[in-house]
Formats: C-alpha cells, structure tokens, sequence
C-alpha cells in the first residue's frame, strides 16, 4: 500500500485528501484507490481495463465536479 497526499482547489476552496493506493493487492473486496478526509473515506476508485479510474464507491457522497477534479490528479500520480 502506498499513501500520499492529493491537494484539490475547487473554485476558491482547496481540499486536502489523503490518498491510499492498493494496486499491487489482489483482493476482491477492496477498491484499489481510496481517497480520505479526515480519516473518513469519501470515494474509492478501480482502474477500468484502458487504465482510466471508475468511482468504486462514493460513501462520501461527493458531487460529480469534485470527483473528476480528483480523478485528474490522481491519473498525474498513478
């Protein structure tokens, strides 16, 4: 598992999440990306098989801008 922070600026607002990434794990039950706020986890995504990011799950209920802002950096990272 690795761990790195993801800073969002959403209009004047900036947002700080805390990424968690299990690519290399097998595990059916587990999204492979899963963004954090304060420990609570907010969104989760899997690869699809062209290596775009789908929202796994969205607990956090987080609006579809924010989503794909949060999408675009995650896709400078992994």
């Amino acid at each position: 598992m690795e761990k790195f922070d993801l800073r969002i600026i959403q209009g004047k607002e900036e947002l700080m999440f805390e990424v968690k990434e299990y690519l290399h794990h097998q595990h059916d039950d587990r999204c492979k990306v899963e963004v954090y706020k304060d420990d609570i986890l907010m969104v989760s995504f899997n690869p699809d098989p062209h290596e775009h990011l789908t929202v796994c799950q969205n607990p956090g209920n987080l609006d579809k801008k924010l989503v794909h802002l949060i999408v675009d950096k995650l896709e400078g990272h992994i």
